[in-house]
């Protein structure tokens, strides 16, 4: 398997280094405009709604620290905070 692996890069290698560099043919040229902007177009939802999953967890995670921080019991609060308490 390793030899047929090396001779497809050898291949693919020379045909892309055989060509000059204005005449080499990219990926967006293959595929259009009207594919390419669909894919950019799902590409930008794709990150909004990762954005937004994150943003969300982050909520959660705070909500969950504040919650976990009410309802400590006094023991807690003593061993965490002692006497650094404000006189007030």
């Amino acid at each position: 398997m390793g030899k047929k692996r090396k001779q497809q890069q050898r291949v693919d290698n020379s045909v892309t280094a055989s060509l000059p560099r204005q005449e080499a043919v990219t990926l967006a040229d293959q595929l259009g405009g009207d594919v390419l902007a669909k894919l950019k177009a799902a590409k930008q939802d794709l990150t909004a709604k990762e954005q937004a999953a994150e943003e969300e967890r982050q909520a959660k995670l705070a909500f969950e620290r504040k919650q976990r921080e009410k309802n400590k019991s006094f023991e807690e609060l003593l061993n965490e905070y002692g006497d650094k308490g404000s006189k007030f």
